[in-house]
């Protein structure tokens, strides 16, 4: 059996917003795409509606990406071909609990540190976790997403 690629797609109110924070949260790239996005528009392909301006660049309007630096990808698109979260505009809100969330590893000693940098981003703390497997900081990204910092 072949291994498989995946991406982990996030709904959002806001993708452009999330892509920023998520970016400045792990030390990811925003993904770059505007000179695909500019050639698709200029043969006809995409309309020019469905773009906007967003960290300095054409970029999707519904859409944005953000990867590890040290990742591949492709040149053509400026997609991500590692590991990369994909934001995508949804028009209803977040109602409940996350089914899946991640669980960002911060350096030994430097949780309550990470926990503060990331608050000075947007996020928020929702509670502290401490249990005989461990302890973990479980937090909200901007958009009320959770995820946890061990």
């Amino acid at each position: 059996m072949a291994t498989l690629h995946w991406k982990l797609v996030i709904d959002s109110a806001d993708p452009h917003a999330q892509a920023g924070f998520w970016a400045e949260a792990l030390g990811y790239l925003v993904e770059d795409h505007s000179a695909f996005i500019e050639r698709l528009v200029e043969l006809g392909h995409a309309p020019a509606s469905a773009t906007t301006h967003a960290h300095g660049r054409r970029a999707w309007r519904d859409l944005a990406a953000v990867r590890h630096p040290d990742d591949p990808y492709q040149e053509e698109t400026g997609a991500g071909l590692g590991r990369r979260l994909l934001f995508q505009r949804v028009p209803e809100t977040k109602s409940g609990k996350n089914r899946v969330h991640l669980d960002v590893h911060s350096a030994p000693g430097r949780r309550e540190a990470e926990v503060t940098r990331l608050e000075a981003l947007g996020a928020t703390v929702l509670r502290q976790v401490r249990e005989p497997g461990g302890e973990w900081t479980v937090m909200a990204d901007p958009e009320g997403n959770e995820f946890c910092v061990q």
